[in-house]
């Protein structure tokens, strides 16, 4: 029998494959299931398994209230430089571990509209697409009514994102902030983050970068763009597991110019003071509210160290190899039977994962959850494949694009009333 030829190159390239070794750290890599999810939630390293055991029995059970002096009032800026030296290319004292995506794009935001309406009152307009991912829009919005500023929409296909022509003529005297995510959550369409900061910047507006689908699966080079402010989460490429908090970047020289609106004990200037009134402290550390979750940033650790020692470059280069791969399968074995491409074609334009669109995709995701492939589904029709260059496999990608195929075909047939 003739191998299939997408198998056949499938297996070369993980042969080829100069990171395929660190598949084997990951918990469940060894097994028959396809894992296309891991741009909403990675797998654990095992690594990270045995680092929380140790870490509740030795830490906390046997170190207990003491930890907090020993190590873990400094773990959220110990990451934080973490991430921006590995992941972010940000230098230290920039980043910041502590709290959810959601909870620190509203800390930012709403510092930096505050702050642009000091200094300019006419700056009264928040751009953000139209397509952006649900919890920015809806903070944003948020913010847009408690400091009666308006949202200036940018209209975008969902199958590319905001481009620099979209935002030129979006920007201007009024804009007080731009809100972008680096990779469109829903087709991956990679933004030009540089030149996007750029325009913004000729419009004397500030930029927020949401990370969270780029982290760990594109370089990005905070510093060297000159961003203004970035938030991106854990739990998808970093592999911090579900609900791990977020980490946020606010350039150095605006840290002492923005005032963050959560002020709460550990953003003070000596957090055992316990005194009468709010003084923020100097640096990142005033962008903290509340006590760091200190269970929930350690597994995330497991994965930095992994990228620090790969490198971004690396870790792109595989990111471009699979989802290239997983576009030629598809466009072999599934357009054939309607699928289209909810994605760009150009990998310059995209990041880590793939969206595959036909109107039966909803129920195909279901089935395909039940035979151990697990990819995720968005409107409109969109099956959604997210490839993790750590974790995951040619053959994986090869085995899991056969049952979407075989899937689908069933679907069809059943509602063609010929089953």
């Amino acid at each position: 029998m003739t191998l299939d030829p997408h198998l056949a190159y499938a297996r070369r390239m993980d042969r080829a494959d100069g990171l395929a070794h660190y598949r084997k750290r990951f918990a469940g890599a060894d097994t028959d299931l396809v894992y296309f999810d891991g741009n909403s939630l990675g797998r654990p390293p095992l690594s990270a398994i045995e680092r929380m055991e140790r870490f509740l029995r030795e830490e906390w059970g046997g170190r207990l209230i003491r930890g907090w002096h020993e190590s873990w009032m400094q773990l959220p800026f110990e990451i934080g430089d973490l991430i921006g030296r590995a992941v972010i290319e940000a230098k230290p004292g920039q980043t910041v571990v502590g709290d959810s995506t959601t909870v620190l794009l509203y800390k930012l935001a709403r510092a930096a509209v505050d702050a642009q309406l000091v200094r300019d009152p006419g700056r009264r307009e928040i751009v953000v697409d139209s397509d952006n991912f649900p919890t920015d829009r809806y903070v944003l919005e948020g913010i847009a009514r408690e400091r009666d500023l308006r949202l200036r929409w940018i209209q975008v296909d969902t199958a590319s994102g905001v481009t620099s022509e979209h935002l030129a003529e979006a920007a201007g005297p009024e804009t007080a902030l731009v809100v972008i995510s680096h990779v469109a959550y829903r087709s991956g369409y990679l933004a030009e983050a540089q030149e996007l900061t750029r325009i913004a910047h000729d419009a004397g507006a500030l930029i927020l970068w949401d990370l969270c689908h780029s982290a760990g699966s594109v370089p990005v080079k905070a510093d060297l763009w000159g961003f203004d402010l970035a938030v991106g989460c854990t739990y998808k490429y970093l592999n911090g597991g579900p609900g791990s908090p977020a980490f946020a970047y606010v350039r150095d020289d605006l840290q002492e110019v923005l005032a963050q609106p959560i002020q709460g004990w550990m953003g003070v200037a000596d957090v055992f003071a316990m005194g009468p009134e709010y003084v923020p402290a100097r640096g990142i550390r005033r962008f903290l509210s509340g006590t760091p979750p200190i269970v929930g940033m350690l597994a995330m650790h497991e994965t930095l160290a992994m990228i620090e020692e790969v490198g971004m470059p690396a870790i792109r280069d595989k990111s471009v190899a699979l989802t290239e791969f997983a576009i030629s399968v598809a466009e072999e074995w599934l357009a054939p039977l309607g699928v289209s491409l909810g994605s760009p074609l150009d990998p310059a334009d995209r990041g880590g994962h793939v969206t595959l669109r036909h109107p039966a995709m909803r129920e195909v995701t279901a089935r395909l959850w039940q035979q151990d492939v697990i990819p995720d589904y968005r409107d409109p029709g969109g099956l959604r494949i997210g490839l993790s260059p750590l974790s995951t496999s040619f053959e994986e990608v090869h085995r899991g694009l056969a049952a979407a195929r075989d899937t689908l075909r069933t679907v069809l047939t059943e509602r063609a009333g010929l089953a």
